[in-house]
């Protein structure tokens, strides 16, 4: 059995599609990050990085418990430990690999902080920082539409877990200023992956979650970002 630790953002949602993806056994064990859940010294002996997601496999490397955070490790991990989403040839997991790693190194980075300049910061006289996630999401938009134009999927010709993680980045795809309309091949990529079963089971999970994040403090909301008291200035 495998404890996942979680709530509901797209790194979290990225692990619960490979769990329902390679069918195994898992129990929820939620994290509330917006009331500070995380700095819990019962979750950081599981996570000392304080982020979620974080696991804890029961059934391990020869059958002893393990624990593992990061969400680009837990994939894969558990695509090792079930065989399915990462090619056995060499040359392909590679390219796999480095379709994952764009996605752990610049997708989620720029996307997250686009997140947070729109939705979360005080607006600046330019809005500099607005500006320039903005371009840069825009730009890795169009190294994905590019790279679906030459294979169906990001590693290559199988879904895998670059796949995996990066589609809960692009489901606000809309609001990052991003519509399908003229990217023909991140439409198809994504209307494919949406109507997995796996990943329709795994959403629906996901907006199952109650969070506080409606319901945060200031105090929380500054803990959160590490802002007002809580920066290291």
């Amino acid at each position: 059995m495998i404890d996942l630790y979680a709530l509901t953002s797209p790194n979290v949602q990225k692990i619960y599609i490979m769990l329902e993806e390679c069918g195994l056994p898992y129990t929820e064990k939620f994290v509330d990050v917006w009331k500070g859940e995380q700095y819990n010294p019962e979750f950081l002996k599981i996570n000392p990085n304080n982020k979620i997601p974080a696991i804890v496999d029961h059934d391990g490397p020869d059958g002893q418990p393990i624990t593992i955070f990061e969400s680009g490790a837990i994939l894969i991990y558990l695509a090792d430990k079930a065989g399915r989403f990462m090619p056995k040839d060499p040359a392909s997991r590679i390219e796999a690999m480095q379709w994952l790693m764009i996605q752990l190194t610049s997708v989620g980075p720029m996307f997250g902080q686009l997140t947070h300049f729109k939705m979360f910061a005080p607006r600046s006289p330019d809005d500099y920082a607005l500006k320039r996630y903005q371009s840069e999401v825009k730009r890795l938009y169009s190294v994905l539409e590019a790279r679906l134009g030459q294979a169906p999927f990001l590693g290559g010709t199988e879904y895998s877990i670059a796949d995996i993680a990066t589609f809960p980045w692009t489901r606000n795809h809309d609001a990052q200023g991003v519509p399908w309309t003229d990217k023909p091949n991140l439409s198809r990529w994504f209307g494919a992956i949406a109507e997995r079963p796996a990943v329709k089971a795994a959403l629906a999970k996901v907006a199952a979650i109650k969070s506080n994040r409606d319901f945060a403090t200031d105090d929380q909301k500054d803990q959160f970002f590490g802002r007002g008291k809580y920066a290291r200035v």
